[in-house]
Order: structure tokens, then C-alpha cells, then sequence
């Protein structure tokens, strides 16, 4: 595996870190105080060329490939976490239009979501009674006559409010199909019948809208069925996979912040006459997140590697997945443990941290969830 970086991924990387560095960074603790949802910042990522990084240029993308998206991904969530996730989930749709759509398809969403301008994507799959068990959904879609009519609810939708368009999954056959059974559609804002609940009060990542959907007689173009008919878990978990890649990148982006401000403030602190990073225990905290903040950043590329290569990746993208969300849960927590008292404080970036990495073991894929498909995986 060869990680040197090539003149593309070089220039993403740059432009992402010094965005977040010169533009996000200051405005992130009032981002998630407020909970203010960034779209403005979401559209000046757009026009840098980082919400569809892995669309070809042809459909309004950058053309670019999964390091130069984990890179960027990397540089926005060190500054803020919220911005990232609705970063990582937009780039995640296009990117599946693209491969699965029709050329009608890629050619109307593709650009616009690439230019920010109408709204992120979405990828609606959870519901409520139904997350990590995807066979047990109950949101079903028929057809009536050259349309499609949508029925059922989602849960915990990321940008949901916001969105342009939404990959919405629904059961087109009946229950007892399972996996087999699930279509995958591409509903747009605004569609009659289609209802946008609350928003979620969450622990963390607060300036990323998260929210329930409801479906009533939903009317769909027979054309909104993205890919085949029944064909639509196939298309989920290829989506996730990658998805999972730009969780990893999340949570690197977030333990970097992290670590970062540990070691800052172990150089300044003092205690017993000198600085704490002299302390063997604050040393050993610091060593100990380091390098899981390292081997969290090769499983992950190891994973974008793979598939730029379009060798299969499902099996990297889990242990990226579970390795680095729950790195990054250690080396908040151990964080907050280093800068004390202020760590618990909202007086300084520490504990946004730790909630943000929190979900990280739960979304894209609960940390169980990763255990099994790597279990299987070497077991098969």
C-alpha cells in the first residue's frame, strides 16, 4: 500500500485544512451552542469542490477519489465535527447517484448537490423500529399506474430538513422477503405527502439537523426508482461502505482536535512545580492516544486505498469503522481527563469533543454491527 499523496489529493487536503483552520474553526462552539445548522459554510465547501468529491466532473463533481475525500474530511471535522457529518453523508449520495442512476438521474441531483446551492443530501434508510436490522422495515413503496406511492416512517435522517434529495429505502415486496424485498428511490424536497418531523435534541454533533420523516401517499415518478427493483440493499450496504470510510475520517479528524489541545495544554499546565507533560501518567495518556490516533488513520486509508483500487473494501471499512470511533471515544475521554476541571468546561473545545465522538460508535453502522460483518468475513 502506498500512501505517499499525489498533486490531487495534496490540494484537497490543503484547501479543506486551511478553510477549516481560516473560516470553520472559530465559528464551531457557536455552531453547536446554538445549534445552527452551517448552511453557508456547506455552500463555500461546495464551491471549493468538496461536496462531491468523488463525482466525476462530467455530473458537476470534483473527479477526485476516496483518499482525497478522507483527507478533506479529515481537515473539516478537526475544526468542527457537525459540518463534516453533513459533508461526508452529501458527498456519500452524490456519489451513489452517480454509480447507480441513471444518466437522467446523475445529471439533474449530481450538480446540484455538488454546488451546495439546493440543499444536502440524505440517506434515509433507519427507522424506527427498524436500524441495524434493515429486512425488518415497514415503510413500503407500490406502484399506481406510472408512479410510485410511499408510506411508512424514518428515523434519525442527517440533514433531513435541509435536503435536496433524499435516498429513501421502502419494502416493494412483501416482509417475508427480507433484504430481498427493498427498492431504493430518490425523493425531492418538497414532495407532497412526504412530512419533516422534529429535530433531534442531541448529546452531540448539534449543529447537524437530524430528524423523522414521514411518508402519507408519498407520489413518486416511476423514474425515482434508483437502480432495480428489489435491488435497493445491494445499493445500501456498497453506500455504507464508503460511508463508513468517511465516519473513520470523521473520527481521525475529531481525536486529532483532540490530542492536539492535550498536548498544548500539557506543555502549559503546571503542577507540583512543573509542567504536566512531565508527569509519567499525563505522558502515558498522551503516548496512548497518539498511537490510536495513528492506527486508526492506516486502517482508514488502508480502506480508501482498496477501493480507489476498486478491490473490495467491506471488510477495511468495518475495522476502520469500529477501530477509529472508538479510538477517537478513548482519546476525547482521555482528553478531558488531561485538561481536568476546564476539560469539563464549556470554557474550551474538550468536551464538544467527546460528545461529538460519542455517535460515531452508533451511526453508519453501531460498533456491533462492525464486529459482526468482520466476523463474518474471516469466518466465511
Amino acid at each position: 500500500m502506498d500512501l505517499a499523496l499525489n498533486e490531487t489529493q495534496s490540494l484537497i487536503r490543503k484547501k479543506a485544512r486551511d478553510f477549516a483552520t481560516r473560516v470553520l474553526a472559530p465559528q464551531a462552539a457557536e455552531i453547536d451552542a446554538t445549534e445552527r445548522f452551517p448552511g453557508e459554510i456547506l455552500r463555500s465547501l461546495a464551491e471549493l469542490g468538496l461536496m462531491a468529491i468523488n463525482v466525476a466532473s462530467d455530473f458537476g463533481g470534483t473527479g477526485a477519489d476516496a483518499i482525497s475525500s478522507s483527507l478533506a474530511i479529515q481537515e473539516i471535522a478537526r475544526a468542527c465535527a457537525s459540518t463534516s457529518v453533513m459533508m461526508s453523508v452529501t458527498n456519500m449520495v452524490g456519489e451513489t447517484i452517480a454509480r447507480f442512476g441513471t444518466d437522467a438521474q446523475r445529471r439533474h441531483h449530481c450538480p446540484r448537490l455538488a454546488s451546495g446551492r439546493h440543499g444536502v443530501g440524505s440517506f434515509a434508510l433507519s427507522e424506527p423500529e427498524a436500524g441495524s436490522d434493515a429486512g425488518a422495515m415497514r415503510t413500503t413503496a407500490r406502484r399506481d399506474g406510472g408512479e410510485w406511492l410511499l408510506d411508512g416512517a424514518k428515523q434519525w435522517i442527517t440533514g433531513g430538513r435541509y435536503a435536496d434529495v433524499l435516498l429513501v429505502w421502502a419494502r416493494t415486496a412483501p416482509i417475508d422477503s427480507g433484504t430481498r424485498g427493498i427498492s431504493c428511490f430518490l425523493v425531492e424536497a418538497g414532495t407532497q405527502g412526504l412530512t419533516i418531523g422534529r429535530s433531534e435534541d442531541k448529546l452531540g454533533i448539534r449543529g447537524s439537523d437530524t430528524v423523522s420523516l414521514r411518508f402519507d401517499q408519498c407520489r413518486i415518478p416511476n423514474h425515482a426508482l434508483l437502480g432495480e427493483e428489489n435491488g435497493g440493499f445491494k445499493i445500501a450496504m456498497m453506500a455504507l461502505d464508503g460511508g463508513r470510510v468517511g465516519i473513520s475520517s470523521q473520527c481521525i479528524g475529531i481525536a486529532r482536535a483532540a490530542l492536539a489541545e492535550s498536548i498544548a495544554y500539557a506543555r502549559e499546565r503546571r503542577a507540583f512545580g512543573v509542567p504536566i507533560a512531565n508527569h509519567q501518567a499525563i505522558r502515558g495518556k498522551l503516548a496512548d492516544m497518539q498511537t490510536l490516533l495513528d492506527a486508526a488513520r492506516v486502517l482508514t486509508m488502508r480502506a480508501a486505498w482498496r477501493k480507489d483500487r476498486n478491490e473490495s473494501f467491506s471488510l477495511d471499512a468495518s475495522m476502520a469503522k469500529l477501530f477509529a470511533s472508538e479510538a477517537a471515544v478513548r482519546i476525547c475521554n482521555d482528553a478531558v481527563q488531561i485538561h481536568g476541571g476546564h476539560g469539563y468546561s464549556r470554557e474550551l473545545p474538550t468536551e464538544r469533543h467527546l460528545r461529538d465522538a460519542r455517535v460515531t460508535t452508533i451511526y453508519e453502522g453501531t460498533s456491533e454491527i462492525q464486529r459482526l460483518v468482520i466476523a463474518r468475513h474471516i469466518l466465511d
